[in-house]
């Protein structure tokens, strides 16, 4: 049966901390004076205003427990009934207006219990208030219950004293047999949830992961919620133990439960209609609408929920959008697209700039007795219409998935590649390079695409949006030993095994013609690179750039933590810097991204370098003047190359006839989708040629090759 307790009616609003949980010699009262930190020197009522307040029918158990301040307007207060100490701000005769929503300054029609008001705040209709500190302009209006409890967490991954581990609240990354679950905290980054998802058998590890966040917070009882400054609240049903920073926007939420929600007045964040949002972390600037439903999450800075989408025991990385569809168990780095009402996603790390479609199914099929499979995607991971994945399955970087229905796990360990299921003739085929030699325009807009979106403002993680990087020309280089191996017959294709769980060989295509393009991809991205360090630095001739060059002969290894590429080399000594204690936080990990944002362009320049010598088989000292200059004009061939693929596949939906048999005429298709010759993402591009060729004509003249 339901344990409904009686209390004196004159105990409301007080004792909200157990005495036992209260340090010797403070009161109740002793965080939420910590907390409150809005300077107003509150007093107490006069004889006057304590009439005038009688008279429009609000009441209290104690008039002496109600404060105000010296611009204190007691008839702008109607109708409410107070409990416990309650300190209210300046009241003038305003209204306050935000999207049409227009209300006069003052509290109205609301029972309040032990909460702070700042200034001129607007308050009407709220049934329950209570255990609140409330900024200044605050608006709000018809909400059921608002209300702190004492044991509050906001969304972090901890417990109160006296509490039992039970009731902690884990996100089970990943896997959902919770065997990579990470604690949240207020302020998680990708590469945080990574590291600790990932290093599992690393007990020492683990356990300082953990202890990093208990030393965040601390276990006493007592914390009030805060409303930040000009944040407007209105029509919302049940908002409990939910800290909000300034200027968000909440409007017809059916339930905000165990939350932070970040937002200031450069980043706010939306909360709308329909939306039940429970345990978890909202980033700065983040908008949720639209019956989204959250539970046990990280949504990073800027990340959306849309359209009734679920996101369930996950975190979902900077800049990224889940709409309509359900999401569980995953941990998603940043730029994450993700629109359609049948597309899920399960038990799977997607390392960024990915882009789920329509009916795509990742990783609901499990092939062991347990829930217990995953997937592991690198960045820019497309899973095209209806495709169908299953656990365990693994994709080099780039893997676009054509439609069909996969009937076994896959390990895909080339990048840039089109997996298809060829069904009519049983094999499973595989396309190497295929962006480059079919999908040029699309890969080279995303890139484009996902830098333009990154609205960070504060970029402690350095992400890693070009399609050539460490990580990637790793990959090819990992590929051409693969496909170099193999022998192809007169069309180009060879069969290979161990690609898919099945007794079927694997049919790779085009092998020659993708040799040549991975090679010339890791010349383009060397010669690039190196073209990048000249512009950035004033060297007299050839020698001096030279000279600036690293000695190092072995191509380093890389690792994607949390969509910033990192060498697995630092990674390492990292976690032994954890384990023996001279990292000792969350803050000095975070001030390692922010050092190896700083070192990425020299350390990447180092990997181009040797990657270039690695390719051409030459030592540094056969790195000469002369072969530069035969390297710079073959790197304007590639570029002259791409462009022309950037034109050709955007071209296709000009020229096909299915295309085109929506439209009577070309000037029809044309106002209603563009003109190729006006396409402002193709003139970029050739912009940047000519702009490459003018750089080169530069270099030549100043390096005297």
């Amino acid at each position: 049966m339901n344990i409904i307790q009686k209390h004196p009616v004159n105990n409301l609003g007080y004792n909200f901390i157990d005495p036992q949980f209260i340090p010797k010699g403070k009161d109740e009262y002793h965080l939420r004076n910590k907390q409150n930190k809005n300077g107003i020197a509150y007093r107490k009522l006069n004889a006057q205003e304590i009439e005038i307040l009688v008279r429009n029918r609000n009441t209290s158990d104690d008039w002496n427990n109600i404060l105000v301040s010296s611009f204190f307007n007691a008839e702008l207060v109607k109708n409410c009934k107070f409990f416990g100490l309650v300190r209210i701000g300046n009241l003038e005769s305003f209204y306050l207006e935000f999207h049409n929503l227009r209300m006069p300054v003052g509290l109205y029609n609301s029972t309040i219990i032990s909460c702070d008001f700042g200034n001129n705040v607007c308050v009407d209709n709220v049934n329950y208030l209570s255990h609140y500190i409330i900024g200044n302009e605050v608006m709000i209006a018809n909400v059921n219950e608002l209300a702190t409890t004492d044991k509050a967490k906001f969304g972090n991954g901890i417990i109160k004293e006296g509490e039992t581990e039970k009731v902690r609240v884990w996100l089970e990354l990943c896997n959902e047999n919770g065997g990579r679950s990470v604690l949240p905290f207020d302020g998680m980054l990708a590469g945080d949830a990574y590291l600790w998802s990932k290093y599992r058998d690393d007990e020492a590890l683990l356990n300082k992961f953990a202890a990093f966040t208990e030393n965040i917070f601390d276990k006493q009882h007592g914390h009030y919620g805060v409303i930040g400054d000009r944040t407007v609240i209105k029509n919302c049903k049940i908002i409990k133990d939910v800290l909000v920073g300034t200027d968000a926007y909440f409007k017809g939420a059916n339930k905000l439960k165990n939350l932070t929600v970040n937002s200031d007045e450069q980043r706010t964040s939306q909360i709308g209609e329909g939306c039940e949002i429970v345990n978890g972390i909202v980033g700065y600037g983040c908008r949720i609408f639209y019956g989204a439903k959250a539970v046990r999450f990280v949504m990073a800075s800027h990340s959306q929920l849309k359209y009734g989408a679920r996101l369930i025991n996950s975190y979902l990385g900077n800049n990224s959008t889940i709409s309509c569809c359900e999401v569980l168990n995953s941990l998603i780095f940043p730029a994450h697209e993700q629109h359609h009402n049948n597309s899920f996603l399960c038990a799977a790390v997607v390392m960024g700039q990915s882009n789920m479609a329509a009916g795509a199914t990742i990783g609901s099929n499990h092939n062991s007795r347990a829930a217990d499979g995953e997937i592991v995607a690198g960045r820019g991971f497309w899973p095209g219409l209806c495709v169908s994945l299953k656990h365990n399955s693994k994709f080099a970087s780039y893997s676009i998935i054509a439609k069909g229905d996969f009937p076994a796990e896959l390990n895909i360990p080339v990048p840039f590649s089109l997996i298809s299921n060829d069904v009519s003739n049983d094999n499973l085929n595989v396309m190497p390079a295929y962006w480059f030699m079919y999908n040029m325009y699309a890969l080279a807009r995303n890139a484009q695409k996902y830098i333009d979106r990154d609205r960070r403002t504060e970029k402690i993680q350095h992400i890693e949006y070009d399609y050539l990087a460490p990580d990637t020309v790793n990959e090819i280089f990992d590929a051409i030993k693969i496909l170099e191996k193999l022998s192809p017959d007169a069309e180009g294709s060879a069969t290979i095994t161990g690609w898919e769980n099945t007794t079927r060989k694997t049919k790779i295509l085009k092998v020659p013609q993708s040799l040549l393009v991975y090679k010339e991809l890791v010349q383009h991205y060397g010669v690039l690179t190196l073209v990048s360090h000249l512009q950035q630095n004033k060297f007299a001739g050839f020698e001096e750039f030279k000279k600036s060059l690293s000695a190092k002969i072995q191509r380093s290894e890389w690792l994607n933590i949390g969509g910033q590429l990192i060498q697995k080399t630092a990674v390492e000594t990292l976690k032994r810097n954890i384990k023996s204690g001279k990292v000792k936080s969350w803050e000095h990990i975070h001030d390692f991204y922010r050092q190896q944002g700083t070192a990425y362009t020299a350390d990447k320049l180092n990997h181009a370098y040797t990657s270039l010598l690695e390719l051409l088989n030459i030592t540094p000292k056969q790195f000469t003047p002369v072969l530069f200059k035969q390297l710079l004009q073959q790197m304007l061939n590639t570029k002259e190359w791409m462009c022309k693929g950037i034109f050709d596949s955007r071209a296709k939906d000009y020229s096909n006839t299915f295309k085109k048999m929506v439209y009577d005429t070309n000037e029809e298709m044309n106002n209603v989708i563009g003109k190729l010759e006006d396409n402002s993402f193709i003139q970029q591009q050739l912009g940047e040629l000519d702009e490459m060729k003018k750089l080169v004509r530069a270099v030549v003249r100043k390096l005297k090759l």
